[in-house]
């Protein structure tokens, strides 16, 4: 099965190949950037950029949002994560959580996903803390700030193995299960 998943993100991309693929969905891939909708809100957000993929595409379609929840920040910054790391970035984020009384955060993707007739979102949440200094590649955004309760590396020093245990794997693995319902 043939699918459309719009995003400006190669890393992101890629990420969803490597999970899908295997299920048997083919993604094809549409690099374009939708402006979001700037609010803390993940799933009003995840709707609205759907709704104008969409529109600009006319075709099933799928887009997604990852968010960071921090503890110490009454789960901020949420669907405000984007804007948050690109004024802060690696450095400077591990200096403003080291600060705070509770280094846990929730990471967390919501995917939209649109037939042609109906909206359906799937969510996948993780926890994890945030490391005193980042770790690992730090050209997948906060990949490098992160490390997911159970393990000891961020998701940058895993590498693909993150894909087994990400909040996005969570949340393909419901969509995936979706469509093998709505196929089959």
């Amino acid at each position: 099965m043939k699918i459309r998943f719009m995003s400006g993100n190669e890393h992101k991309i890629k990420e969803v190949q490597r999970i899908l693929g295997p299920v048997g969905v083919d993604i094809v891939p549409v690099s374009r950037k939708i402006a979001e909708l700037q609010t803390q809100d993940v799933e009003a957000l995840v709707r609205d950029k759907l709704i104008k993929a969409f529109q600009e595409i006319g075709r099933p379609l799928f887009v997604e949002h990852t968010g960071l929840y921090l503890r110490g920040l009454n789960d901020l910054p949420a669907g405000l994560t984007q804007i948050f790391w690109d004024r802060l970035e690696a450095g400077r984020f591990t200096d403003l959580v080291a600060a705070l009384a509770d280094d846990k955060i929730i990471a967390k993707t919501v995917i939209g996903y649109c037939d042609g007739r109906q909206v359906h979102l799937f969510e996948g949440a993780i926890e994890g803390t945030v490391p005193r200094v980042r770790a690992g590649p730090e050209d997948f955004q906060w990949d490098c700030v992160f490390i997911p309760d159970g393990h000891t590396r961020t998701f940058a020093e895993m590498g693909i193995e993150k894909d087994d245990v990400s909040m996005r794997r969570l949340a393909l693995d419901r969509f995936a299960a979706h469509l093998s319902k709505v196929t089959a």
